[in-house]
């Protein structure tokens, strides 16, 4: 029932990370903006756990809240009550040079504009905010990445001469390349064809079993959804729904009862 308080415990077949607590949550978290008349509460109160090691999709409606609960918890937006923690830290009492050292260090991002710097070749830009840190790559963690969204041919190659999909891998390269605690991802195959879309779906799911990735993905597509080990659903800023190990028909056959 929309509206209703859902208790996510969701489990599936696929392999534990060898991690102890949730690489994210979210507790009572509330966002609003404006005032009055004009308020509106983007987040009503939301309460979630994001599992380590595990691939997280979140879909609802235009103006449910999924990107604003994706910047919240990636500390990227504060929230107006509640809190939000990263590997059991909460965000909600860092400064804010703490919190930039923290996203820095332990969050990763994926965005449908690919956001790369034209003039670097692909590994510039896989090892760019490393670099902006002063931190040295673990060489061997960034050969991993490189090998599993497959840009080992296409490092000395600028975004220019490279597909779309080729510079989403960049993007998701970048933004596994400093080992994260969680990479959160905001429609990353929105601006790519049906083929390089399933390639980068298909990459990001390979972070996660073979690299013990965690992500969180924000879409609207049911196909990418079904890459994830389970979608929550939000509706007027809440959760109302949990698929486990979803697929493209089940998300679809759901999203049909939100939208009557």
């Amino acid at each position: 029932m929309v509206g209703a308080m859902v208790e996510f415990s969701a489990t599936n077949s696929r392999p534990a990370a060898d991690t102890e607590g949730p690489a994210a949550r979210a507790v009572d978290a509330v966002k609003v903006y404006g005032s009055g008349a004009t308020e509106v509460r983007a987040l009503d109160g939301i309460t979630a756990e994001f599992p380590a090691g595990r691939f997280t999709g979140i879909m609802g409606p235009s103006g449910s809240g999924k990107s604003t609960l994706m910047h919240c918890v990636a500390g990227l937006d504060s929230l107006t009550s509640g809190r939000v923690e990263i590997d059991g830290v909460d965000l909600t009492s860092l400064k804010d040079k703490t919190l930039t050292r923290l996203r820095r260090d332990r969050v990763g991002f994926v965005f449908q504009t690919f956001n790369l710097v034209p003039a670097l070749t692909a590994a510039e830009n896989i090892r760019l905010p490393m670099d902006l840190a002063g931190r040295r790559p673990d060489q061997a963690w960034l050969d991993e990445v490189i090998d599993t969204v497959g840009l080992r041919d296409r490092l000395s190659h600028r975004p220019s001469e490279l597909s779309g999909g080729q510079q989403q891998r960049v993007a998701v390269a970048r933004a596994l390349a400093g080992h994260p605690t969680i990479v959160f991802a905001d429609e990353p195959t929105g601006n790519l064809d049906s083929r390089s879309g399933s390639e980068m779906l298909e990459f990001m799911r390979r972070a996660v079993d073979d690299l013990g990735q965690t992500i969180v993905m924000v879409t609207h597509d049911p196909v990418a959804a079904s890459y994830a080990d389970r979608v929550l659903f939000l509706a007027d800023g809440r959760f109302v729904d949990e698929i486990a190990e979803p697929t493209a028909t089940s998300v679809i056959d759901r999203m049909k009862l939100f939208e009557g």
